[in-house]
């Protein structure tokens, strides 16, 4: 009988050392289920805040601890978007670095003072404010009209173009919206490594939808001043322009192309279009151009070169950007890209972003 239960023993202890034996192989081969990181969100109550609660909820990989809305505090995440099951009540920031990672939605010139004590307190940051993006302090003063400490910098948050950069970094500046849907549609003719390729001029007319202007109430973003309307903005001095050159090799100080923005807003809630009209300084070779796009973007899940003409419809509600190729009968190349401006242009890239700092698959929680 002592031979019986010693055996029963020895099995159960054989049948338990399996089932972590086989939980231990399913974490080995699916790390990001291994750890659970703590995340909040300051800036939680504006539209790109509220993208991202909704995303970091459902993330397999974090919990979402705290939401930050100073204007909103006290009140129910879900008294303002009650189409995103969160419970959360807003909170006040006042300094806390309790979360493993914190995400920053704030407005222009906030995040400024606010990111040194989170990186003290060795935190991960995701910035989304065009606080740090710039390197050159006189370009981010000139278009953001404010002042910046020189050392005030973080890694550029672009995936399919700085993604080294952003699997080793703990603090991110993660891209405007209108820079993102630009770049990735010009990226491969600065990046690609095609020194035959030389850009003279790039004439961009890019429509946002009245989401990109952020949740504040302003009369001339009402539906009655915007229904059946459309109107450019910030000619010739939107603060994405610099972002833009920067991100592919070059300054608005010193521009090796003549670079022409147009944005422009209308009446529909997500989404940015951005029509690039290309001049090279030969006729491009439509094929080895197509070629380079395919080739430059292979391993980037979240592009997608569309035959066909994109829409604002077909990138609404996912992290993708579209790229369209089209070449015009005088040698100029177009390049037709759409994105939607709250997640690909922000709390989806940033998702992205976190991703890969934290080592995780970089789909994670946006397929």
């Amino acid at each position: 009988m002592e031979n019986r239960d010693e055996f029963c023993n020895i099995s159960a202890l054989m049948d338990i050392y399996s089932f972590y034996d086989t939980v231990w192989q399913a974490m080995k081969q699916n790390p990001q289920h291994q750890i659970k990181y703590t995340v909040s969100v300051i800036g939680a109550s504006g539209y790109s805040g509220a993208e991202l609660a909704g995303l970091l909820i459902k993330h397999p990989s974090v919990t979402l601890e705290t939401l930050y809305a100073h204007t909103q505090s006290g009140k129910h995440f879900s008294e303002l978007y009650p189409a995103i099951h969160c419970d959360r009540v807003f909170q006040t920031y006042s300094g806390q670095t309790e979360s493993d990672i914190y995400f920053l939605a704030l407005p222009h010139g906030e995040a400024l003072r606010l990111v040194p004590g989170i990186i003290a307190a060795g935190k991960r940051v995701i910035d989304l404010s065009g606080d740090f993006r710039l390197t050159n302090v006189t370009e981010h003063e000139k278009f953001y009209c404010g002042k910046k400490a020189v050392d005030a910098v973080l890694p550029y948050g672009m995936p399919e173009l700085f993604r080294e950069n952003i699997i080793h970094s703990t603090a991110i500046s993660n891209p405007g919206c209108y820079a993102t849907a630009i770049t990735l549609g010009l990226a491969p003719l600065f990046r690609g490594g095609m020194s035959e390729l030389e850009v003279e001029s790039v004439n961009v007319t890019a429509i946002s939808g009245i989401s990109g202007a952020g949740r504040s109430s302003k009369t001339e973003l009402s539906f009655s001043e915007m229904s059946g309307n459309m109107r450019a903005y910030k000619v010739g001095m939107h603060q994405h322009t610099p972002e833009i050159m920067q991100s592919l090799g070059t300054s608005v100080t010193d521009p090796s192309f003549r670079f022409l923005f147009t944005p422009m807003i209308a009446p529909f809630v997500r989404g940015i279009y951005a029509v690039l009209n290309v001049r090279l300084s030969s006729a491009p070779d439509a094929g080895m151009i197509e070629n380079l796009y395919h080739k430059f973007y292979a391993g980037a899940p979240f592009v997608r070169l569309r035959e066909t003409m994109t829409e604002v419809r077909h990138v609404a509600h996912t992290n993708f950007c579209d790229i369209h190729l089209a070449f015009e009968a005088d040698g100029s190349l177009v390049i037709v890209t759409a994105i939607d401006n709250l997640l690909k242009g922000a709390a989806g890239q940033a998702v992205q972003n976190m991703n890969l700092m934290l080592g995780l698959d970089e789909t994670t929680a946006l397929l």
